[in-house]
């Protein structure tokens, strides 16, 4: 595997695990709050952003490549309130999604074709993250303070029951 590509796949997988930290640490803010719908979503979330650092570390392995990973900063845990959580949540995916685009075009210039073809999951995932993310944004933009519309959405948040990781 070219190094430079493997290095980037390397800060990939510690940003994967990072983002599955952070989401982590937003289920217990809210959780705390008791947003316990919201707190599902996050935890569910959290797993999920655990196996996309998974996948692509199996596929270093498999590639014969060293899995280089690195210390996770400590993630903020205090919010302004349950929509900040979400807002949040969506400038994190946004930002994925810019990470993702570069170590596609990465590999793209330095030929890396099956890497290549294993980030071509992860180009479609982050057009998925984006849009639910923008989706709750959404919602809570539109209910403003509400607090029955509020705990509305709390309880939709709570009815997701899996993770999209193939």
């Amino acid at each position: 595997m070219n190094a430079t590509v493997l290095n980037a796949i390397n800060e990939q997988i510690n940003s994967e695990f990072e983002a599955s930290y952070t989401y982590l640490a937003m289920c217990g803010f809210c959780e705390r709050q008791k947003f316990v719908g919201a707190g599902k979503w996050l935890r569910l979330q959290s797993e999920e952003e655990r196996l996309h650092g998974l996948k692509l570390f199996d596929f270093v392995l498999a590639r014969d490549g060293v899995v280089d990973l690195k210390a996770i900063d400590q993630p903020n845990t205090s919010f302004e309130s349950l929509s900040a959580v979400f807002e949040q949540a969506l400038v994190h995916e946004q930002r994925v999604t810019i990470r993702i685009n570069s170590l596609y075009e990465l590999c793209f210039t330095e030929k890396a074709f099956a890497e290549m073809a294993e980030l071509q999951w992860f180009l479609t995932e982050q057009v998925e993250e984006e849009k639910i993310a923008r989706e709750i944004v959404a919602k809570f933009r539109l209910v403003k303070n509400d607090p029955a519309a509020i705990l509305d959405l709390d309880r939709e948040l709570g009815t997701r029951t899996t993770t999209t990781v193939r």
